[in-house]
Order: C-alpha cells, then structure tokens, then sequence
C-alpha cells in the first residue's frame, strides 16, 4: 500500500530507524515475540514487556526476537520504584504471608490449586535484567515507575540503546527530561494495565491523553509519544496533530491472534464488556486498568486484605495462569484501555495496515 511520507517521517521515527510512528505497548506477561515481529516487520516498533523474567530468559526471548525480525525493536523494563530487589517491598514473615494467601484461598480453592508455599524471590532485580538488555542490545530500551539513573543512561549509549521513558504527569515528562532520556511515553489515564506514576499516586496523576500530550509536548525537547485510548488511525492522526512524533497502542494489538493474552481474555476484548473499565489494584496492588470481573470486585472491596506488591502479584499469578487455562474470566486480570470498544482488526498487519490508510487520509 502506497504510504504518504509527510507524517510517516517525524524526530521519533528518525531516531528508531523505522518506516511508521507507531509503536506496540509492552505488555509485561502477554507480550509475544509473533506480535513484536509482527509490528516492527509492518515498520513500527515493537516493544517486549519483561516484568518478572530473569536474566537467561531475557536473553531467550532476545534471539527469538533477532530470529523474528530484522528491524528495530524495544524491550521494556520496571524501575525499581521505591528501590531494592523487591521493587521497594520487603519480603514479608512468614505469618504476614499466611495471611495473604488465606485472603485468596476461595479463589485458590475454586481452581482446585494448592496454596502456594512462599518463593525466595518475587521477582528479579533490576540489575540482573538490565544487564540482560545491555546484552541483548535492542534498538531501545522502554521504562516505567521512574527516572533511570545516570548510569543506567550511559549504558545504554554506550551500547546505542535509545532510552524511553513515561511519564503520566507533565512534572514527570520534565524530571525524565532533565535525566537526558532520548524519547518520553505520556501515558494517559485511558490505557491499559499499570498506572505508572512515580512522582504523585496514581489518584493524583489522573490526565487524560488529549490534555496530557502537548502539555509534554510544551515542556520537553525530546520526541513524545501519545498513548492512551489510542486504538485506530483516528487516535494516531490526533495525537500527532497534537505535537506528538509517535502513537502508541496497546490494546488494539492485545486483540490480536499473535499476542500471548489467553483465549478468554482476548473474547473479553471483543465482546461488550469491554465498553466498561476501571482502574483496580486487586492483582498486584497498584493501580491498573482493566475490565473488571468477580475477582476484581472482591479484591478491590472495602476492607478486603491485599499483600504489597509485588507478593500480590506473585500470588494473584497463579490463580490468574490456572484461570487462563480453564477459561475462567472472572479469576484473571482482563487489562483493557478506554479505546477497546474501538478494535476491529485481529492481525497485527491490519492495523497497521488500517492506521496507514486512514491517517493517510486525514493527514496526507
């Protein structure tokens, strides 16, 4: 298909080497490299999500990716917000864990899952995943939850790694870039997963993607990009008229046949239910947008007992894989952004394909 190069070109594109300001949301948990390769081989940017991968699996999932695709992609990682190995949250005594599981044990219990005895680690810090990507040398490397460290910068320069931060607030925009970042992600309150404020709660830092974009656009120098409720060519055409050098979607490419969102989470997308989200903490006990479902609901109850993150998540994560594999809905995170109802195409090259034509015919 034909492609108008006047808003195919922009700072954002240039910087990446790709053909199309469009970019995948990183999905920590259902990212797939089909999905990835998909999009970067359509000329955007494809973008892997590592929540709670080591070192050696991050490293797999780099070669499969090299042997997918030979065009530019982004592995993303999550600042340790707060700090330490835990991402700020201390391994919890034995008792206090007791505790946590008995508060999920119905779930447990409906799945026909034993409790789970406590791991010796929750996730794997920070260090040993980012040593992984210095490794695995992406065209960019995406974060969440915070402002990277200087050191962290120059690695990554040094490797010629192009570093992306998000923000979700303009003060945010403006500390990561004071931290020399090459490009920012404002995240608007409509998208999907994890709200990832660092500087203010999430509560606080609640802008929506129209009036969030040009006021980062305003107050930084580098390449922005819009998410948020971004799900068609409508949204790109919009967000670049907003000063933004690239889109990004998410939950348009989670639809989709090549992503790892399981069976019963993909039919959700599709099906009515995902005219209604909400922002819950019921999975991991941060914020996040989803559709919500039993468990949410009973999760995000008044006075019903969470553990801190990242033990709920961990917890929650073996109900929500039992759940996926007998297709139960109700017992899983269904993250979902506002633009959900707006998904029409099931191959990551439709979109792609559709973004084209229509931006093409708004803006060219």
């Amino acid at each position: 298909m034909p492609r108008p190069h006047d808003w195919t070109s922009t700072p954002f594109t240039r910087l990446l080497g790709i053909d199309l300001p469009v970019v995948l949301g990183a999905f920590g948990g259902a990212s797939s490299t089909a999905l990835v390769a998909a999009v970067s081989n359509s000329g955007g940017l494809g973008s892997f999500g590592l929540y709670g991968m080591g070192a050696d699996a991050i490293r797999a999932t780099a070669g499969e990716l090299r042997s997918a695709t030979s065009r530019p992609f982004a592995l993303n990682l999550w600042l340790p917000l707060g700090g330490g190995a835990l991402h700020g949250a201390a391994h919890p005594l034995p008792e206090e864990f007791a505790s946590y599981v008995a508060a999920l044990e119905p779930f447990f219990a409906e799945l026909s899952l034993a409790a789970p005895e406590a791991p010796e680690r929750y996730l794997p810090s920070f260090e040993e995943q980012f040593a992984a990507v210095l490794e695995a040398r992406p065209a960019a490397l995406s974060l969440v939850y915070g402002v990277p460290s200087a050191e962290v910068i120059d690695a990554c320069r040094a490797e010629g790694i192009v570093v992306i931060g998000t923000a979700t607030t303009p003060d945010e925009a403006r500390a990561l870039n004071e931290a020399g970042v090459d490009a920012i992600v404002a995240s608007g309150m409509e998208a999907a997963g994890h709200r990832v404020s660092f500087l203010k709660p999430p509560a606080e830092s609640l802008i929506g993607t129209m009036a969030l974009v040009p006021r980062v656009v305003d107050a930084v120098d580098v390449p922005v990009v819009a998410a948020g409720g971004i799900a068609d060519g409508r949204g790109v055409a919009a967000a670049l008229t907003l000063g933004a050098q690239a889109a990004q979607l998410g939950t348009a490419f989670l639809a989709c046949d090549e992503s790892a969102a399981n069976a019963a989470h993909r039919a959700k997308l599709w099906s009515a239910d995902a005219e209604t989200t909400v922002i819950t903490s019921a999975f991991s006990s941060r914020a996040s947008r989803g559709i919500p479902n039993r468990m949410s609901a009973a999760l995000d109850a008044p006075g019903a007992r969470r553990a801190p993150f990242p033990v709920q998540g961990w917890l929650t994560g073996r109900i929500k894989a039992e759940a996926a594999r007998q297709g139960n809905a109700d017992l899983m995170s269904l993250w979902a952004g506002q633009g959900a109802p707006l998904i029409r195409h099931h191959r990551a090259s439709d979109v792609i394909d559709a973004i084209v034509r229509d931006v093409g015919e708004l803006l060219g």
